[in-house]
């Protein structure tokens, strides 16, 4: 088996928005910083910038070439929070589509999605029995942001 010698690096298609996103994104995540922007001349899309970054130490590229390509959420990143604040502060940053909010899902102004999660979910998901699986799943599927409080009492109703 060849081995991998990058990190597998998600690239994100906008239309004339990367360097936008970009900041946008770097702003909001800690540990995170642009690392390389180039502009590339006469490509079919006319000119287009091509924008390195680390969100939380995780690289990304992203491209400005035109309105080929729209975000759809079959694709969506995961945001693992310990606290409520933390949800709390990542869905204001990033929930700027109301109506596509559910089960800790939103969309952000350029229309990628996230998903706000906390870290003790997994963590109910892997060693609970089936009943508070059942009980946990029904009490996050009518929520849009995710409370941590409601999810540890459903988990734990007898």
């Amino acid at each position: 088996m060849p081995t991998l010698k990058h990190k597998i690096t998600p690239h994100l298609w906008f239309d004339k928005e990367a360097k936008e996103a970009a900041e946008f994104y770097v702003s909001i995540f800690p540990n995170s910083k642009i690392t390389n922007i180039t502009t590339l001349h006469g490509t079919p899309s006319g000119d287009c910038d091509v924008v390195s970054f680390k969100l939380a130490g995780q690289p990304f590229m992203a491209i400005s070439a035109g309105l080929l390509f729209k975000f759809n959420e079959a694709i969506s990143f995961i945001v693992y929070c310990e606290a409520q604040k933390e949800i709390d502060y990542y869905w204001k940053k990033l929930s700027a589509v109301p109506e596509a909010e559910q089960c800790g899902w939103c969309k952000d102004k350029y229309g990628l999605s996230w998903q706000i999660v906390p870290t003790i979910m997994d963590k109910m998901m892997a060693k609970g029995t089936r009943e508070q699986i059942d009980r946990l799943t029904q009490a996050f599927l009518p929520m849009k942001k995710l409370d941590i409080a409601a999810l540890q009492r459903a988990f734990k109703a007898k």
